[in-house]
């Protein structure tokens, strides 16, 4: 006995290195629709506020991409991409359109005591400049650990000195752009670190930037110095926030804006792009959620999209089924504590490379067998009840 017909709310993230969240969404459905040709597909790709996110949200509908000119993380020139509603009234940033790790070659030596955020500021005051006052800012995938002061110098503001390159001597933001103060801003963040210290933006993220320790002590001592200015100009103590140290402390910035901001929220990032995309009301109307991620493991727990995915279903009383390229024990325990079900993609013993170069077939397959996985259940379900 089949399943009736289904209307499957499709919402994962990406398979970081391999696929965007769109392709996963895609493929997923595509798998699917093989095996259970009549139900209702409504593709939500998610994201976690880093590269990606303009992507996922602009799948929702209703964006339209704007350009302008910025600079990369090296202050080189580049034609960086944001999205602005079908109404004009909201914009959707994402930091590393401009000032992300993807932004440098891979074969190119990293420099994180220049990097600076300022491509960033500049797409802000192309925002502005668009007449746009309700913006959503996420500040993942990072290449920086300039606090964030090429974001502000984007915007306006003067300092004396290089940013992470020499002592800084003055922070001056009278000249920061007034239009800031009609500005509502919300920022997608996951990190909780403060700005400094042993657990802040140099010490925990710079070696991922390519920062060697003494370069972390260097950024460190570089952002304490920088941050009592800033914090002195803008009358805001932000340094000890979770969070401040989002981005390479660009969250620290964004947070000594505040004052000068009409509004400011700081959101977990799958949260606020689930607002975006119009999640819940998608959710509502869903008989059945499929979600995914790269890796559903031990980290899962800690607020990955699977999970928070699993968890708004839960609450709605949907089934929630997941896919990762990789399920462990401990990821599945974390799913299965939600509600959830989680399954691999691999469905053969297979290297890595093997299964980075067929990724999109593998996640088709993986939509095909969980939709027959639906179709069995229901069966089985249907035959209980005669019984």
């Amino acid at each position: 006995m089949s399943v009736g017909r289904l209307r499957v709310l499709i919402a994962p993230d990406s398979f970081k290195g391999s696929l965007s969240s769109v392709d996963v969404a895609r493929a997923l459905a595509e798998g699917w629709a093989l095996a259970r040709p009549g139900d209702e597909l409504v593709l939500a790709p998610l994201a976690d506020g880093g590269e990606g996110t303009l992507a996922a949200i602009a799948e929702s509908g209703g964006w339209e991409w704007r350009e302008c000119p910025a600079h990369d993380p090296l202050g080189r020139p580049l034609t960086a991409r944001w999205l602005r509603s079908t109404d004009g009234t909201r914009a959707a940033v994402e930091l590393a359109e401009a000032s992300g790790l993807s932004r440098l070659p891979r074969d190119e030596p990293r420099n994180p005591i220049e990097a600076t955020t300022e491509g960033t500021g500049e797409i802000l005051r192309a925002v502005l400049d668009a007449g746009v006052r309700h913006v959503m800012i996420g500040i993942g995938g990072s290449a920086t650990t300039d606090g964030g002061a090429g974001l502000l110098r984007g915007l306006g503001a003067r300092f004396g000195g290089n940013s992470g390159g020499g002592p800084v001597s003055f922070v001056d933001l009278s000249g920061l752009d007034p239009r800031l103060a009609q500005i509502e801003l919300r920022v997608a963040c996951d990190v909780t670190n403060p700005l400094l210290g042993s657990e802040g933006a140099a010490a925990v993220y710079g070696p991922q930037k390519g920062a060697w320790p003494e370069d972390v002590a260097a950024l460190d001592a570089w952002l304490t110095r920088y941050a009592d200015l800033l914090e002195a100009a803008s009358g805001v103590r932000a340094r000890h926030r979770a969070g401040a140290g989002a981005a390479g402390g660009a969250g620290f910035a964004l947070m000594c804006l505040t004052p000068r901001l009409r509004s400011f929220d700081l959101i977990p990032g799958v949260a606020l792009v689930m607002q975006e995309t119009g999640f819940d009301e998608h959710l509502a109307n869903a008989d059945l959620v499929v979600t995914g991620e790269g890796q559903v493991d031990a980290q899962t727990a800690f607020g990955k999209t699977a999970l928070g995915v699993a968890r708004r279903a839960a609450a709605s009383n949907v089934p929630c089924l997941a896919v990762g390229g990789s399920v462990t024990s401990e990821g599945a325990a974390v799913m299965v504590a939600e509600g959830a079900v989680a399954v691999p993609v691999l469905d053969r013993p297979m290297t890595l490379v093997e299964a980075m170069s067929d990724v999109s077939a593998l996640v088709a397959s993986a939509g095909a067998r969980l939709a027959r996985i639906v179709e069995i259940g229901g069966a089985v379900a249907a035959r209980s009840t005669r019984s």
